[in-house]
């Protein structure tokens, strides 16, 4: 069943329900109202009879009359003959009632029955009935339904065409109504359509008014956007990476050539092209082991778990250490204690990329700062610095500044960190450092 049927056969049930409500309260209504007319014809019926002298059943205003006494004896009646009486008339007639209506059934007929008390002495038949008009006694008049049931019918009947009437009229503007509101959706679902056979990125709608079909087209269109964004990243990441094995590989590639022709070679220079060689290698495992890290993003195995931040910290400063000793580089730290909920190997890796970037933007002999406090990492280096236009940019996959180019690296290692601190629902800031350098603060939530 499409929507469009759907939105139609609810509207065609909605307004069933309120019509089939609205015909019955109208119906029930107009009962009412009948069978109160009747009352009343009753009740006129009544004042009219025992407002003579005598009670006369044959003249009672074209109603069925007859005179019960306080032990059901039937005093008079109308020439119609015998109608019931029951234990409501003997009460009424006996005075323990006052006017009641009800209704009987006589000989499959419905009627309308009131009893009302007759006092004692009013002559019943124009004349004394010994024993009777002395004491009290009961009147009862009927009047036939067949009238207010022959309308109520009618009414019925009309109210159950007016029902069908507006099910079928609401079905109908159902099917309209559908069809009108569905035609955006419908151009909605053309441009989607379109956009998974084309894979056209740059497809966009028209956000219309500002309603809710509008916002529907803004997120679609921010989507549209998301993906292109995305598409566009993914694009450069490839571009980026075939650019960045393409200088090693070319450099393995001329080195494989030469060796060769290995006897002809010195052994200086030999174990210099076996040390260029290797240090190719190496720049290519750093290159894949980072695009690895960037492509594994938030699909962590292993769940994150609470440790201790300077703890962390103080085991990648002995490690680093290591590293800076070769150029007399001295790692200083402060170490706060403080607990964090994180990943700690992505961690981890972050906050190594970011002594190993202080270590190699040191001057040889220079001091990298570490500190640690309530879940903030900042890391100072005495290198020089970060131009200003480059500072937005240093956290972008394979960006690398003008001064770094010379330098070993992919441009992949800060832009880790940003992914780390994003996941981990932390930021990463870089500013120039109070004595020089460059200053790089890594944030992570800290927990009790």
């Amino acid at each position: 069943m499409t929507f469009r049927t759907r939105i139609a056969m609810a509207a065609a049930v909605a307004v069933a329900i309120a019509v089939l409500l609205a015909a019955g309260a109208a119906f029930v209504v107009a009962r009412h109202a009948l069978v109160s007319s009747t009352d009343d014809t009753l009740l006129q019926a009544a004042r009219t009879t025992l407002s003579r002298p005598f009670i006369d059943t044959n003249d009672s205003g074209g109603t069925l009359a007859q005179v019960v006494s306080s032990n059901g004896t039937i005093i008079a009646q109308s020439p119609a003959g015998k109608l019931p009486v029951g234990d409501l008339v003997r009460s009424v007639a006996k005075g323990g009632e006052e006017q009641t209506f009800t209704s009987a059934s006589i000989g499959g007929t419905a009627f309308r029955e009131l009893v009302v008390p007759v006092q004692a002495g009013i002559q019943i038949g124009g004349e004394n009935v010994p024993g009777v008009g002395t004491s009290p006694a009961a009147l009862q008049l009927f009047v036939p339904l067949s009238g207010v049931d022959h309308q109520l019918s009618e009414l019925g009947v009309t109210l159950l065409l007016v029902a069908l009437a507006g099910v079928i009229i609401a079905a109908l503007l159902g099917f309209v109504v559908a069809r009108t509101a569905l035609r955006p959706l419908n151009s909605v679902t053309d441009a989607v359509e379109a956009l998974a056979e084309t894979t056209d990125m740059s497809l966009r709608l028209e956000e219309g008014r500002a309603d809710e079909l509008g916002r529907l087209r803004s997120a679609f269109n921010q989507l549209f956007a998301a993906l292109e964004r995305s598409d566009d990243q993914q694009r450069q990441l490839v571009l980026d990476a075939s650019h960045e094995l393409r200088t090693p590989l070319t450099s393995l590639r001329t080195n494989t050539e030469i060796m060769r022709r290995i006897e002809a070679i010195d052994p200086d220079t030999r174990e210099q092209i076996i040390a260029d060689m290797l240090t190719q290698i190496g720049e290519l495992t750093t290159l894949i082991r980072d695009l690895t890290e960037l492509a594994r993003g938030e699909s962590q195995v292993a769940p994150a778990t609470t440790f201790r931040l300077d703890e962390l910290v103080d085991e990648l400063v002995a490690i680093d250490a290591t590293h800076g000793r070769t150029r007399a580089i001295e790692i200083t730290s402060e170490l706060s204690p403080c607990m964090v909920h994180a990943h700690r190997e992505r961690l981890a890796r972050a906050i190594g990329n970011l002594l190993d970037n202080a270590i190699k933007w040191s001057p040889d002999g220079g001091t990298v700062h570490v500190t640690v406090d309530d879940g903030v990492i900042t890391v100072a280096d005495q290198g020089p610095g970060i131009a200003p236009e480059d500072m937005p940019k240093i956290f972008d996959r394979f960006y690398r500044a003008p001064a770094a180019r010379s330098l070993p690296g992919s441009g992949l290692g800060l832009a880790i960190v940003a992914q780390v601190a994003s996941e981990e629902g932390g930021s990463v800031a870089v500013a120039a450092g109070d004595t020089g350098g460059t200053l790089m603060r890594l944030e992570v939530p800290t927990v009790a």
